[in-house]
């Protein structure tokens, strides 16, 4: 277990990289170097991670959300040295810039399984210290140790090749490789996606408790806010190769500072209206905006400010904040999302040219093309730059 920090990092990829050579040359590990080897098309200089600075403290999980092509993975290969980067990354105090992946002590668990087919799952297990020369006895008191603690129905998995499992049963496997070598750091590169909804909901538990359990220093990168929600102690959203904002999701969700994030997270994310200030108001086209004296005193006219509201502040009549101050619309209902788990519907509906979607309770009955009074409360609105994407905070 280790605090995991980076210093200035950075990862451009160029029409001439030598990302091929570098790993060929530092994994250790063949499935690691071939789930690794990178193809680049195209001479463009690509700017994956731009001086990330991070820091993630020992024991805690950081969940790692954002775009398609964001840098995520990208971060998982420079902590794991898969690939070369500019700056500095420690593990505790250590600097691991010259050190190869084998000497990192990191399990790694992919999205594709990353297993040898060839191998059953003992072997899998195994190979880690077939390769290191670990004496037998050393070797095989690990793989029980290790399906002990991978619960029910694991040592039976031991005896299959990986074409002969399932996606969850494959990806077992994988989660027990990377524990079966005591790792400092874990490192989970969308390890949920190529399963069904069940077993995402399974592993994602049995992930969270052997971390739980373990107190591992971990990163995971995904896609989907329900597992950065459940696992990570903290959440980390990028942008273009760089970390814009990282709290817990609670944080995150109240306090964004910029309308990337704002828009980002949320099920469903935060309305975003582009409009233009103009005499101490905003004008959204079809709609003016009165702005409050803390939000004018930072605004110009004719400056782009883009307005921001939570569809669950929404208040929807008749609601319990029908009656709040604030800015009234008549919407028309386009479509409806029932939530049953949680006893609500997202609403999605538009006035004139604004669309926007907001939260209501199952207990209103609501229909496609019905009419829609909303509220949206003056305390429950943000204001953004629309140029630089920041948040414009009242004085």
């Amino acid at each position: 277990m280790a605090t995991i920090r980076l210093h200035d990092v950075t990862k451009i990829f160029t029409g001439a990289h030598t990302g091929p050579k570098f790993v060929a040359k530092r994994a250790h590990d063949p499935a690691i170097h071939r789930h690794f080897t990178e193809t680049l098309t195209g001479s463009g200089p690509v700017t994956a991670l731009d001086h990330v600075t991070l820091t993630i403290p020992n024991g805690s999980t950081l969940a790692v959300v954002g775009p398609s092509g964001c840098g995520k993975s990208t971060l998982l290969r420079v902590i794991a040295g898969l690939t070369d980067y500019r700056g500095d990354v420690f593990y505790d105090a250590q600097n691991v810039n010259e050190l190869v992946p084998g000497d990192r002590y990191i399990g790694m668990v992919f999205q594709d399984y990353a297993l040898y087919p060839h191998f059953a799952g003992h072997g899998n297990l195994r190979f880690f210290f077939d390769l290191h020369k670990t004496p037998d006895a050393e070797a095989e008191e690990r793989i029980r140790v290790t399906s002990e603690i991978m619960g029910i129905g694991f040592k039976e998995l031991l005896k299959y090749k990986p074409g002969a499992l399932s996606g969850g049963q494959r990806q077992r496997i994988a989660i027990g490789r990377a524990l079966v070598r005591k790792p400092k750091l874990f490192l989970f590169d969308e390890p949920l996606s190529n399963l069904d909804a069940k077993l995402r909901t399974q592993t994602r538990v049995e992930i969270k408790r052997l971390l739980h359990r373990f107190e591992i220093t971990a990163i995971y990168v995904t896609h989907d806010q329900l597992e950065a929600i459940a696992i990570g102690d903290a959440i980390a959203v990028m942008q273009a190769g760089r970390i814009v904002q990282m709290g817990t999701f609670q944080e995150l969700l109240n306090d964004p500072g910029s309308a990337f994030v704002a828009g980002f997270l949320g099920l469903p994310p935060m309305n975003l209206f582009k409009g233009t200030v103009r005499d101490g108001a905003l004008d959204l086209g079809t709609l003016t905006v009165p702005l409050p004296a803390g939000i004018a005193a930072h605004a110009h006219n004719g400056q782009a400010v883009t307005l921001g509201i939570r569809p669950e502040t929404v208040a929807v009549h008749p609601g319990e904040r029908a009656s709040a101050a604030g800015i009234r619309l008549e919407g028309t209902i386009d479509v409806i999302e029932p939530d049953f788990g949680r006893r609500r519907q997202v609403v999605y509906a538009h006035t004139d040219d604004l669309s926007y979607s907001v939260i209501a309770s199952l207990d209103l009955h609501l229909a496609q093309g019905y009419p829609l009074p909303v509220v949206f409360p003056f305390d429950a609105l943000y204001f953004f730059d629309t140029e630089s994407d920041n948040r414009i905070r009242a004085s």
